[in-house]
Formats: structure tokens, sequence, C-alpha cells
């Protein structure tokens, strides 16, 4: 590229915090939809707010190609050929798996926006990260290789500052926050930014090769240092209701979605989202979340996987 690219803001924000009287009438505590799949990119999600500051600092370094990979139907692929779309970007996609038949859902949107995919034939997340770390080193200085979904310090800012705005929506802070865990960049930026009083329960949907309990505490002591806070303080809890494996459907996801629709008209996803209200679900029912308590439901976004061919049988 001969011009350097300039940054925009990717992200509407804030984003809605929503009541959500029916689905709390349904489970017997009070629930709150935070509506990060309303951040405005590519029908949204909340890796809109990590790009804002991934992107930019790949600008600020000079690069002009971005490489990550993730999952097939991967939520942070797509957000990052849009931004990329929109930031005139080159992007690279590492996707995991064989490459499909035909397209659908999240990377049909990724070939609309303009993006170089590789099916990488395997869904090891080691392999697909060293595919990423091979293609930036092949390409030089002007590459910026971003792991799976966006798990840095400059990524999981971008919840230090949800983390405040999410507070400058209520009253007084919430008991709980509920959130699903990929690869933990949302749940350490937010422990990095919330009081300590605020619990954060983390669904863990994938089961990375790096186990949770380890890389959350350690992104969010980083991300503090960043944002200049103090260290995190605030208890790791994690509910594993991954399944089989990584993007497996659970009958507990599928029941999740159902009712998020029935009462709410709220739209999740069977990967993601889906077994995040199954976890919040699950956690209310065993007495883990007290009945009396304020619950927000961190909404992630997704909700395009919903038309994905694995997925058409909901």
């Amino acid at each position: 590229m001969t011009d350097k690219p300039a940054f925009v803001p990717l992200s509407i924000l804030p984003t809605p915090l929503d009541e959500a009287p029916r689905l709390s009438a349904e489970l017997g505590v009070r629930v709150l939809v935070k509506r990060d799949d309303l951040t405005g990119l590519a029908m949204g999600g909340n890796k809109a707010r990590k790009l804002d500051f991934l992107l930019k600092d790949a600008i600020d370094k000079g690069c002009d190609t971005i490489i990550t990979t993730g999952g097939q139907q991967s939520n942070f692929c797509r957000m990052t050929a849009a931004a990329c779309a929109k930031l005139g970007l080159r992007c690279i996609l590492i996707l995991g798996g064989d490459e499909p038949d035909h397209d659908s859902a999240n990377v049909l949107l990724d070939r609309l926006f303009g993006a170089e995919i590789t099916f990488a034939g395997s869904e090891d997340w080691g392999v697909l990260q060293g595919l990423v770390k091979e293609r930036a080193a092949a390409i030089g200085e002007t590459a910026y290789d971003m792991p799976v979904g966006g798990a840095t310090p400059v990524g999981a800012l971008a919840y230090v500052h949800a983390a405040d705005e999410l507070l400058s929506q209520m009253a007084q802070p919430p008991d709980w926050i509920v959130i699903a865990d990929g690869s933990g960049g949302t749940h350490a930026g937010l422990l990095a930014g919330l009081p300590r009083e605020v619990r954060v329960l983390g669904i863990d949907v994938s089961r990375p090769p790096w186990p949770l309990t380890e890389s959350i505490p350690r992104l969010a002591k980083k991300t503090a240092v960043l944002a200049a806070r103090t260290e995190p303080m605030g208890e790791l809890i994690i509910a594993d209701h991954c399944g089989p494996h990584y993007a497996s459907i659970t009958e507990e996801a599928r029941d999740a979605v159902r009712l998020a629709a029935t009462t709410e008209a709220l739209l999740l996803d069977p990967v993601y989202t889906g077994k995040a209200m199954a976890g919040l679900i699950a956690a209310v029912r065993s007495g883990r979340i007290e009945r009396d308590a304020t619950v927000v439901f961190w909404h992630t976004g997704g909700a395009v996987a919903l038309f994905a061919d694995e997925f058409a049988e909901f």
C-alpha cells in the first residue's frame, strides 16, 4: 500500500443495557442484557471493541496486513475481515478444519469482506497459531499477527473501558456478570476494570489448550498495568459448558437459545452465547447465583452462526 491507512472507530458505543423482565421472571433473578451484539460492525459483537484497540495499534506500528485465526465459524475472524475492509487493510485468515463444500454464515461473510482464507485442516489451536506466525514472518514488518480472539493486553484493554461503561449505566454495580469464555480476553479485561465485589462467571465454551484458570489471571494483570489500574482482585470463576468439543451443540444450549428467543426475542448462537446462557440458567438453578441477585448477561454477539450449515437443524 502506498498510503498509510487512517484509523476510524469501529464500534458504536455505548451499547444498551436492557432489562429482560420475561427472562427474569422465568429464572427468578433480575437479568439485564449488555447488548454488545449491537456494536454495529458487520452484524455486531464484542470483538468490535477489541478491534478498535488492536487495529489502531497495527496502523500506529505501520502494518498494512492483519493475520489472525479461529474456528471455521469464528466471529472474531468475521469481524476482523470487516474491520480490515473498512480501514483498507489486507486480511489473512487461517481457519480451522477443512474447506467446506460451500460457504455459509461467517465463512460467507469472511469472503464477502475480501479476506484471504486458508483452511488449516486442523482444529488444534497450537497448529493454527503456528501458521499465523509463519505467515507473518514471511511477510515481514508490515504484518500484524493477532492470536485467537484478540486475547492480548491491547485487545483486553477494550473491556476495561467496557467495565467503566457498564458501571456508568447502573445505579449500583451488579452482583454478577455472565460471559462466554473462548480465548478469555473479554473476561480478563473485565477483571482488570471491575471492583472486586462484582463477580464474573465465565462460561468455558472452547477448552483452549492453555487453561483459562492460568491464562485469564495472567492477561488480566498485564491489562491492568496497561490501563494504569490496580492489580485485579476479583475471584476467577469458571464453569465448563463446552460439551464434547468446541462448537458442539449441547441440548442445554439449544434450550437456552430457545428460552432467550421466546421470552425476550433475543438471538443467541449455539457456540458462545447460547452456552453462556445455559451456564447462567445452571448457576441459578444450582444456587450458585442467589435468587435476589442482579445479573448482567453480557451478550457478545455471534447470532450469524445460527445460519451455518452445521447448525441448521436447531
